[in-house]
């Protein structure tokens, strides 16, 4: 009877999730309908946003997302590897459990935080002695010249991308720091045993052991690049223009709702608001699925090696 009543109190502890997450969807989709029956698909692709003559399309929006998001993950993912291969691989004694506190400190700190000094501190040394450096680099190469180009402003996408790195490490550093510990050492044991060398045992012992995870572990830091609003917010620039140069300033659909939504006015304009939601929410939905379908095929493939 006990085991009966707690598995049936569990399965609807599950549901309950599932639940709330349609109702969240379901939602923002009512309240969205003005705007999506307005634009259509239009808003996808139009990056024109007038509040006073009633325009709206999402583009810049996603774009930024998108862009901010890559270059967190491009900058992040590597140095969260090196972190936990530094702590849980190499690192013995009073050196690695201070990285560690560290690392989880800064899990810590509200982005708040992040944005305020990302202003104050980074945006100012970025304007001063990178974005100068890189445009002049960049002159005269094709595709580069745009990407790169533009005034040393300090704030832009790339700054808000490079602020995201930065939250990010903490969360892929401690679960991949985790993830490594759990390694049975009797395997790395043999490979040392038959001459393998560290990096040798990192490669082909430690990652694929801990593979499956590493990619949750990433797809977990994905998902807090492109939701995080406020630390983006204060370093973007939060201009609706669409623009090639990580060097000018973008926007981000979480940075738009919470720019405007409180001096939303009228039907379309926070209807128009909350369908950036709605996108922002089956991006995010879209990623993870797609984590969870990598994840089966890597099980497949194990399973059929076997």
């Amino acid at each position: 009877m006990g085991d009966f009543v707690f598995s049936n109190l569990t399965r609807i502890f599950a549901w309950f999730a599932f639940l709330l997450l349609l109702c969240v969807l379901f939602s923002l989709c009512v309240a969205s309908a003005p705007s999506i029956h307005a634009f259509g698909f239009h808003f996808l692709v139009s990056d024109s946003w007038d509040p006073i003559n009633g325009h709206f399309g999402a583009l810049s929006a996603i774009c930024g997302t998108l862009m901010t998001s890559v270059i967190a993950m491009l900058l992040g993912v590597p140095l969260s590897l090196g972190i936990a291969v530094f702590i849980a691989e190499i690192s013995q004694g009073k050196i690695s459990k201070i990285v560690r506190t560290l690392i989880d400190l800064m899990a810590g700190i509200p982005s708040i935080i992040y944005g305020m000094w990302g202003l104050l501190v980074l945006a100012p040394f970025l304007a001063d002695h990178v974005q100068p450096f890189v445009s002049d680099a960049a002159q005269g190469i094709p595709y580069l010249e745009d990407l790169f180009g533009g005034p040393s402003l300090g704030i832009g996408i790339f700054t808000a991308g490079l602020i995201l790195a930065i939250m990010i490490i903490p969360y892929i550093s401690s679960t991949l720091i985790d993830m490594f510990r759990s390694v049975p050492p009797v395997l790395k044991e043999a490979a040392y045993g038959i001459g393998a060398t560290r990096f040798e045992v990192v490669r082909k012992v430690v990652v694929p052991y801990v593979r499956k995870g590493m990619i949750g572990s990433i797809m977990l830091g994905l998902g807090r690049a492109l939701g995080e609003t406020m630390a983006v917010t204060f370093v973007i620039g939060n201009s609706k223009q669409l623009t090639a140069s990580l060097f000018m300033p973008g926007t981000t659909i979480s940075a738009s709702i919470a720019n405007e939504f409180n001096e939303a006015t009228g039907l379309l304009y926070p209807a128009s608001l909350l369908e950036l939601g709605v996108i922002l929410f089956v991006l995010s939905f879209l990623i993870l699925a797609f984590a969870r379908l990598l994840l089966l095929r890597i099980n497949r493939k194990k399973a059929g090696a076997h």
